[in-house]
């Protein structure tokens, strides 16, 4: 099992991700925990059901994914997971920013896939709170991550006033 960082600390992983080929009914049943992320095409196909259920639901989206399609039902979601595919896929921050910027989505945000120590410090700033490693990756030197840089120049999610505008203030 990947090992989780969430709000710069190791954590356990209590959400269970179900894939597109476990039938939605088996997603309701007994044999998952209370908490499960479910595909967005299953959300999107089954939310009704899953919404009437006594689980809670949260939704990943792959990097093809429009978070356009969760509308304004992502502000009520607990947690959206963004899958990253490989390392070199940068798509899952801009959708990090859409979802927090744009959707005014508040629960837990959360980096998983092909996640390394060295995209920490930037998933942080577009939003995300909770990191899957990739297998191999050692939290210890991993949570050193937060702490690379300082400051940063640009605005982003977590700090929306650049620098420049900082240093005039």
């Amino acid at each position: 099992m990947p090992q989780l960082i969430k709000n710069g600390a190791v954590a356990d992983n209590t959400w269970e991700r179900v894939t597109m080929e476990t039938a939605a009914d088996s997603v309701l049943g007994a044999d998952t925990g209370a908490q499960v992320i479910v595909p967005l095409a299953m959300w999107m196909a089954e939310k009704d059901s899953l919404t009437a259920s006594d689980k809670s639901i949260g939704v990943w989206l792959d990097s093809e994914d429009d978070p356009y399609e969760l509308g304004d039902e992502a502000a009520n979601l607990p947690l959206i997971a963004l899958d990253f595919p490989v390392f070199r896929d940068g798509r899952p921050f801009s959708t990090a920013a859409i979802l927090r910027e744009r959707l005014d989505f508040k629960g837990e945000l959360r980096a998983v896939g092909d996640v390394h120590r060295d995209q920490l410090f930037y998933m942080q700033r577009c939003g995300f709170d909770s990191f899957e490693l990739a297998e191999g990756e050692d939290v210890a030197t991993a949570l050193s991550a937060f702490t690379d840089f300082t400051t940063n120049y640009q605005s982003t999610v977590t700090e929306p006033t650049p620098l420049f505008r900082r240093r005039q203030a």
